[in-house]
């Protein structure tokens, strides 16, 4: 079990073009995200930022893995200076006017779980606050 991936999912009021919007322009992800000096939304392209925890900091090292307009985003998620790699894949289902959101963050055990910052609890709470807070209060803006 300790290997499951966290999968967090939310309903907005909001269509897809607003929820899509909000988790590919840059600009709009300085909003309820992280700052992201740059960010292309096409197949490979790496970008990273600057965030963390508890009075550390880390460097995000990030790369576009999919996309599918509308539907679903997917990128590596890994840390400058620390082992382990993982992937975040988010899905959108249009439900009338509203959007389900599905994020799936994979591979957290592979991070050192020593440190408190990477641990999967630690990733549900941040996840918990950005999906079900940052980007609803955004998006139903």
């Amino acid at each position: 079990m300790k290997n499951q991936p966290f999968v967090i999912e939310r309903t907005y009021n909001a269509p897809v073009e607003k929820v899509w919007k909000a988790i590919t322009d840059k600009n709009e992800m300085k909003q309820w995200y992280f700052d992201l000096s740059e960010f292309k939304l096409e197949k490979g392209f790496g970008f990273t930022f600057d965030a963390g925890d508890k009075g550390n900091m880390y460097t995000h090292l990030c790369k576009i893995t999919e996309v599918i307009p509308h539907q679903k985003l997917s990128y590596t998620w890994s840390y400058k200076d620390y082992h382990g790699d993982s992937q975040v894949t988010f899905e959108l289902f249009a439900e009338g006017d509203q959007t389900r959101l599905k994020l799936t963050h994979e591979g957290l055990e592979t991070f050192p779980q020593n440190n408190p910052s990477f641990v999967k609890e630690s990733f549900a709470a941040g996840w918990t606050e950005i999906i079900g807070k940052s980007l609803k209060g955004y998006v139903e803006n």
